[in-house]
């Protein structure tokens, strides 16, 4: 892209966007409305300058499959941040060796204390506890999948003990880790028994 085009580009912002199939509906709807030009990750789209009435059959689209086209500044930062803390959890474990609160003072351009305060605000939970259900969720889909052992589950979400994740595990789900696994398994029905 030359300099020229970089001048007309716009940021848009989708909310409810967490995983690539996310991405891949977002990326059908542009294809389909002829938009030539775009890059799509979670919770925006950046793509050349459209005109009003292409954003507003945009932001139908989006609605029509659970997403919404957002405007309030505000709202918009809250989106990259959810965007952020799910990329750092769920899709890239690299990540973990960072700080939340130094990534996303990286990744965004505002002190943390106003970047918390917003989203306090706004979503009515502090970024620790979304943290916390973000790991928490993660914890869960690798116990169901039973390739790790717990251990390593907590090293790679970076708790710095089983004890410690057991405990956070128990206060959000009200159950220990190996009593998720096993109401799981009993959950499971053997093939022969389908």
């Amino acid at each position: 892209m030359d300099q020229d085009c970089k001048l007309f580009t716009m940021k848009l912002y989708i909310k409810n966007m967490v995983c690539q199939r996310c991405v891949m509906a977002v990326e059908s709807i542009l294809s389909s409305l002829a938009i030539p030009e775009y890059q799509v990750t979670l919770g925006e789209v950046t793509t050349s300058a459209l005109p009003p009435e292409t954003i507003a059959l945009l932001a139908d689209k989006l609605d029509a499959i659970g997403f919404e086209l957002l405007d309030d500044k505000k709202k918009q930062l809250i989106e990259k941040i959810k965007g952020l803390i799910i990329t750092y959890i769920h899709h890239d474990p690299e990540l973990q060796k960072y700080n939340m609160s130094e990534f996303l003072s990286h990744e965004i351009p505002f002190e943390y204390n106003y970047i918390s305060n917003v989203f306090s605000e706004i979503e009515g939970t502090t970024i620790e506890k979304y943290v916390i259900a973000q790991k928490i969720e993660k914890v869960k889909e690798l116990i169901v999948y039973d390739e790790l052992s717990v251990q390593q589950i907590a090293d790679q979400l970076g708790y710095s003990s089983v004890a410690y994740l057991s405990n956070q595990f128990k206060k959000v789900t009200g159950l220990t880790p190996s009593h998720f696994k096993k109401i799981r398994d009993e959950k499971r029905k053997p093939l022969d028994q389908l």
